[in-house]
């Protein structure tokens, strides 16, 4: 099976790590936000009363041992009619939380049929609203909203949620938790503000290790270096990072100048600031170019990972 890693976020972001991740251990649980307001996900959470299915979806099909047509399909979106918009693995998910009545049962099933390796778990099945207080003591609502928002103080969900027991046992059992990648405030965060999940952080015997986003993202991290990203995880949950991984790649200069217009940049490394918040920094090319987007490298983050745990 491998060593124990759960990998914790959502977005874009965790499924990289997962793609990389399932060559070399098969033991894994992503746990994975469903915050998401926007786009199809906030759509069904409206009109069904069921957690956003998006971020799970894209960590199943990561780590499903299928057929490139299936992950394909599954990713496919519409673009007329009343589906517009709407996501098919979304849909699928909604379906078969309908038909078993349990949006677990729904996840589970789904990723027996896709031969899912490992586990993906919501991290909570209690629908809220990720909300974040600024530095102007404004109160901003909705994982959207919050995304766009500069000078985040702190986020947390309008009422209190409980994680999955499955959740905190994977966290308690694991040999690794990776946190990210993922936008820092709607992707990681929100899982770690569910009730009792910072806790199992600070209580596992698992290596800690937070994944830096490569960029800026405008609005909720504009500006931040890489000791910022850090010091906001402690800041909401306490010691439970152990080691940073940083990308020391710039970007090719077209793409720079593009994501420059996007008032995104690459993360600064202070190094030092991050050691005085007592982190290890492991600062390695780790860039992939997909297109006009920069992403880490699946398999370099994983090994990368696995080299931390010693292995």
């Amino acid at each position: 099976m491998g060593v124990k890693i759960v990998a914790v976020g959502g977005g874009s972001g965790l499924p990289v790590l997962l793609r990389g991740l399932k060559e070399y251990t098969a033991d894994i649980t992503a746990v994975v936000t469903v915050c998401d307001d926007g786009g199809s996900s906030g759509r069904l959470r409206r009109d069904m009363g069921i957690v956003a299915p998006g971020d799970v979806r894209n960590c199943i099909i990561a780590l499903a041992d299928t057929e490139p047509l299936m992950e394909e399909l599954f990713a496919f979106r519409f673009s007329r009619g009343e589906l517009s918009g709407h996501n098919v693995g979304n849909l699928i998910l909604a379906a078969l939380a309908e038909m078993r009545g349990d949006f677990k049962t729904a996840i589970a099933e789904l990723s027996q049929v896709l031969r899912v390796r490992g586990k993906v778990m919501p991290s909570t099945l209690e629908s809220r609203t990720l909300c974040a207080k600024l530095k102007d003591g404004e109160i901003v609502r909705g994982e959207t909203l919050v995304g766009a928002s500069v000078g985040i103080e702190r986020v947390f969900l309008d009422r209190p949620a409980q994680p999955l027991p499955e959740v905190v046992k994977a966290i308690l059992d694991a040999d690794a938790v990776v946190l990210g990648p993922g936008s820092l405030y709607t992707s990681v965060m929100p899982n770690l503000v569910v009730e009792g999940i910072a806790r199992a952080l600070r209580e596992t015997g698992a290596t800690r290790i937070y994944v830096c986003n490569i960029m800026t993202e405008y609005g909720e991290t504009s500006g931040y270096t890489a000791s910022q990203h850090v010091k906001a995880i402690l800041d909401h949950c306490g010691p439970v990072v152990d080691h940073v991984i940083l990308n020391t790649e710039s970007l090719p200069e077209p793409l720079a100048v593009k994501y420059s217009l996007e008032r995104a940049m690459q993360v600064k490394i202070d190094a030092r600031e991050v050691e005085e918040l007592g982190v290890t920094v492991w600062a390695e090319p780790l860039l992939e170019v997909t297109g006009d987007v920069a992403r880490h490298d699946s398999d370099a983050l994983a090994r990368l990972v696995l080299r931390i745990l010693g292995g």
